[in-house]
């Protein structure tokens, strides 16, 4: 099969469809590989390394965007829409909820989009978000902490605290990947952690796993708004796959937090929990909102595009080389958990998350898979 890595082109998204390694991987198994010059350039993936792994390097992405299978990182851009064809195969991040203008050049384009967030495995895990989870975690308390400075309009909390003076206060809301990992980056630095889930059964594991250092709490309209009224700093870690993830934490609850304090909205790829919350770039990433700092960046592990790419290339290797040996047709058939990842094929809406959150919008019915294939064969 012919595989193509175009460079993303998103604002400061360094990361990289492929690594070397897994080009020397899938050239082994006899696929032929073209990668945009300078695709990993900037991580320390240059093209002689690609093509001493057995790649093609190409100048334009227009040739890349020739191959049938194209592996991307981030949502593909305006610019990329024209270079997409019928029938071509799209693996990469979509988050298509909060985004129906992509999702409808996806469908005009006739293009098999299979996200990786929609992707599950036999345990209904999402293997290939959890990876950037765990990145966006971590690095929202970094980012966190940096918005508290006074240079940035925080109000000049040190989240460890010192000697002789309280350390700051962290709520994290949702006790998924992405809260377990803030909760424990917050609790490294030395915070005082309060982390909210609606789910007991999840609330009682990080109680085990954290013990009292973690305050595991219950999330209720009113433990949620005391919770956020106290806090120096907030992380939204919410997540409904393939939807747009619920405004839990209301404008007016944000008109009570602390001035200076901070609200890092990690999922904002899905929209964002927060009412106030719009998405923001590497290059302009804080705003504020009644005297809130707000970080909302979209491609929040593009920050660490480095450790971002290892992790997940480690993930979606397996499920790349099924896809090349099989085609999507034959892999998704084997593979359940990665039909759930097709949100769009040939035309058709394919996921029905997905389709819960944009179909009326898009004014367009919902397929099941099974059914968008057996229509497209006989036509």
């Amino acid at each position: 099969m012919k595989i193509g890595i175009p460079k993303e082109i998103k604002d400061h998204e360094y990361r990289v469809g492929a690594t070397p390694a897994m080009i020397k991987a899938l050239v082994q198994e006899g696929h032929a590989l073209f990668v945009q010059t300078k695709a990993g350039e900037r991580i320390g993936f240059t093209d002689e390394m690609y093509q001493e792994a057995g790649a093609q390097i190409v100048a334009s992405p227009a040739v890349v965007y020739e191959s049938e299978l194209i592996l991307k990182v981030k949502e593909p851009q305006a610019s990329e829409f024209p270079l997409l064809y019928e029938g071509q195969i799209l693996f990469c991040y979509l988050h298509l909820a909060p985004d129906p203008e992509q999702a409808r050049h996806l469908l005009k384009q006739g293009v098999v989009a299979i996200a990786y967030e929609t992707v599950t495995d036999r345990l209904g895990r999402l293997p290939l978000l959890i990876p950037m989870s765990e990145i966006a975690g971590r690095v929202s308390i970094q980012v966190g902490a940096h918005a508290l400075q006074m240079a940035n309009g925080g109000r000049g909390v040190l989240l460890g605290g010192v000697p002789g003076v309280s350390p700051g206060k962290v709520v994290v809301i949702g006790g998924g990947i992405v809260g377990t990992n803030a909760a424990r980056m917050a609790m490294g630095l030395g915070a005082d952690v309060t982390i909210l889930d609606n789910n007991l059964s999840r609330i009682r594991e990080l109680d085990d796993l954290f013990g009292p250092r973690l305050k595991a709490l219950y999330s209720t309209p009113s433990s949620l708004e005391e919770a956020v009224m106290e806090a120096d700093l907030v992380i939204g870690g919410v997540l409904i796959p393939g939807q747009c993830a619920p405004k839990l934490v209301t404008r007016k609850m944000i008109q009570k937090m602390k001035k200076g304090s901070v609200i890092v909205d990690v999922a904002i790829d899905q929209g964002g929990c927060a009412e106030t919350s719009r998405p923001t770039s590497h290059s302009n990433p804080f705003y504020e909102v009644d005297g809130v700092i707000h970080y909302c960046v979209t491609n929040m592990p593009g920050a660490v595009a480095r450790s971002s790419t290892l992790a997940l290339t480690n993930a979606t290797l397996p499920y790349v080389k099924e896809i090349a040996r099989k085609g999507y047709r034959e892999a998704v058939r084997r593979d359940p958990g990665l039909a759930q990842g097709v949100n769009v094929c040939l035309g058709k809406l394919t996921n029905r998350d997905v389709f819960i959150a944009l179909g009326e919008e898009l004014g367009v019915e919902f397929f099941p898979l099974e059914e968008a294939l057996f229509e497209c064969a006989l036509t």
